[in-house]
């Protein structure tokens, strides 16, 4: 007869559960051919067309936006098509209260273009097609070599806002995982902001309303809104 059992112990070692992937990482795996060239075209196109052919350019511009957000609307699936509303809702409203009500810049005819709302969502949307191609270094230089203007602008007060921006961007950067899709659409966007600046399509005003800040044309640090909006 068998004596008593003692007890066994058993050690487990549970297994973390891998995490779910990012929502920017799942978007546009299977896109339309040429649709980055496409997107760089109606910017670039676009805003030329507004500022050289005055209010006819303006509506070819905003046919051209359409057209070519609905292009990529056809070719993606529903989560791309979610994501490409939630942006045109979001920056409208955004567009219209940056500058409309604040006055923190304006339009060459103080409106908000048509063409806007639809080219913030494809310039999200060629971030989103082009961070998979971003080196890992690339993420961490953006911030490191944004915080000297920043430092600068504050310090010498020729751009004391900017330390603001710089700091939602550094927020964002902290508290996501989808840091290159920040850093890509920081230097989208400030590539965007000086080029329609440059052509006269929209302005910065230098005096920041209800705030007392400064700024520049474009502000170095604009991308910071598009981060926010990532978010």
């Amino acid at each position: 007869m068998d004596g008593p059992h003692e007890p066994r112990f058993v050690m487990t070692v549970s297994t973390p559960a891998p995490q779910a992937p990012e929502l920017h990482t799942l978007l546009w795996q299977q896109r339309p051919r040429w649709a980055e060239a496409q997107i760089v075209a109606v910017i670039l196109g676009g805003l030329a067309l507004d500022k050289v052919l005055g209010w006819n350019g303006q509506l070819l511009a905003d046919v051209w936006a359409l057209g070519i957000f609905g292009w990529l609307w056809f070719h993606g699936g529903s989560l791309e098509r979610r994501v490409m509303l939630a942006c045109l809702v979001i920056s409208g409203l955004g567009e219209g209260f940056l500058s409309l009500i604040w006055g923190l810049y304006d339009y060459q005819f103080h409106n908000i273009p048509i063409f806007v709302p639809p080219g913030h969502a494809l310039l999200m949307t060629l971030g989103l097609m082009v961070l998979r191609r971003v080196p890992a270094w690339f993420v961490w230089a953006v911030p490191t070599l944004a915080a000297p203007w920043a430092l600068a602008g504050i310090w010498l007060g020729w751009d004391t806002a900017g330390a603001l921006l710089f700091l939602l961007l550094a927020i964002c950067m902290a508290v996501s995982r989808a840091r290159a899709l920040y850093a890509v659409m920081f230097v989208l966007a400030l590539l965007m902001e000086l080029y329609g600046t440059w052509l006269g399509n929209w302005a910065w005003n230098p005096q920041v309303p209800w705030l007392g800040l400064t700024t520049t044309n474009p502000p170095l640090h604009a991308g910071a809104f598009y981060c926010a909006l990532d978010l």
